[in-house]
């Protein structure tokens, strides 16, 4: 078949509003460090191959690695153009185009889409790249945002409340489900493995942009510390976050260990005396001694007991830094009354 015309290149804002596949041809390493959400990885050059491209760019030049480029394409065209037809023929897309990307939108993506329009598919090339699309992340967080913080100690159940929240008014970020971890030493337990910060990042910036695009009028979040595991919160929304009000849910200290309980003893043994232990010099070796007992005798509620002072203790120095503050009581509530109570007081006007 004959190669098709030349390529349309797009900004990152209309490159958005394109309904078609986005294939990103890094390499594996940069593809995992951040990319696009929902964009395919067909890497044009494995990790070693982008290195040893890369090192003949600096070395010889940019003609004597465009053919040592060549040279590694070349063998592997007949299974890239392969993948693009799958790719480019899913049920859900029947144009047969694609949205194609490297870093800088230069030769890489070029070539991969030389390689898509020899078998017929339309290509849209991102221009200046996934650099452009960074750079429309972060600006994301540089918005004026009506953000409200849910706050409580632990095992009141904030993530839950703000997941089974379905108003048109509210927009609703899970930094918790986004960064596949609940914040705490034992925050990763049970969770998918985390992306990196940067893709964190990307995650909650095409999040900001679902609000704007929304009829809602406030984000709501829940309060946390500026890191969830190895993801921090960029600094610009965070320095926002800490300016919000924030509406502290309160339930008995009963209620918070059975959630506690709930969430927790599905772990492995060794999983939860491992968490215990990254906290034991705050904790204090009587506590941690008492909680690691309980866990091997599996005897739940005294673990969280255990250790629920310390937990209580840093929630309380962080409240003291709020200046702007309501409270509910949400003691014996289910959670569908609990949300029924908190969006009916209308403790902050939307």
């Amino acid at each position: 078949m004959s190669e098709k015309p030349t390529n349309s290149v797009y900004p990152v804002t209309d490159f958005r509003n394109l309904a078609i596949p986005i294939i990103d041809v890094r390499s594996p390493v940069e593809f995992a460090k951040g990319h696009w959400p929902g964009a395919i990885n067909i890497p044009l050059f494995s990790d070693n191959e982008r290195e040893f491209i890369g090192k003949s760019y600096k070395q010889e030049g940019r003609l004597k690695a465009t053919f040592n480029g060549l040279k590694v394409t070349i063998p592997k065209s007949t299974k890239l153009k392969s993948i693009i037809l799958k790719t480019a023929s899913t049920k859900n897309y029947s144009n047969k185009s694609l949205r194609i990307y490297c870093w800088r939108g230069g030769m890489r993506s070029s070539a991969f889409a030389w390689l898509a329009r020899t078998v017929g598919i339309k290509t849209y090339l991102l221009k200046d790249g996934y650099k452009s699309y960074r750079e429309w992340a972060l600006n994301q967080f540089e918005a004026d945002l009506p953000i409200r913080l849910l706050g409580g100690r632990t095992g009141t159940g904030k993530t839950d409340l703000l997941n089974q929240i379905n108003s048109k008014k509210i927009h609703v970020i899970d930094l918790e489900g986004l960064a596949n971890h609940r914040g705490s030493s034992f925050g990763s337990l049970g969770m998918n493995k985390q992306p990196s910060t940067q893709q964190f990042e990307n995650a909650i910036a095409e999040s900001l942009d679902k609000f704007a695009k929304s009829s809602a009028k406030e984000i709501w979040i829940e309060a946390e510390s500026s890191s969830l595991g190895k993801c921090r919160i960029p600094n610009d929304l965070f320095k926002k976050m800490k300016k919000a009000p924030v509406l502290e849910v309160t339930k008995t200290k009963n209620e918070r260990i059975d959630n506690l309980v709930n969430v927790y003893s599905r772990n492995s043994e060794n999983e939860l005396k491992d968490a215990v232990t990254r906290i034991s010099k705050r904790l204090g070796s009587q506590r941690t001694k008492e909680a690691i007992i309980a866990i091997e005798k599996k005897e739940w509620s005294k673990a969280c007991i255990a250790m629920l002072d310390y937990y209580d203790r840093c929630y309380d120095y962080e409240l003291q830094k709020t200046t702007i503050l309501n409270s509910i009581d949400l003691s014996g509530l289910n959670l569908q009354s609990s949300l029924n109570k908190i969006l009916n007081e209308k403790l902050y006007p939307l």
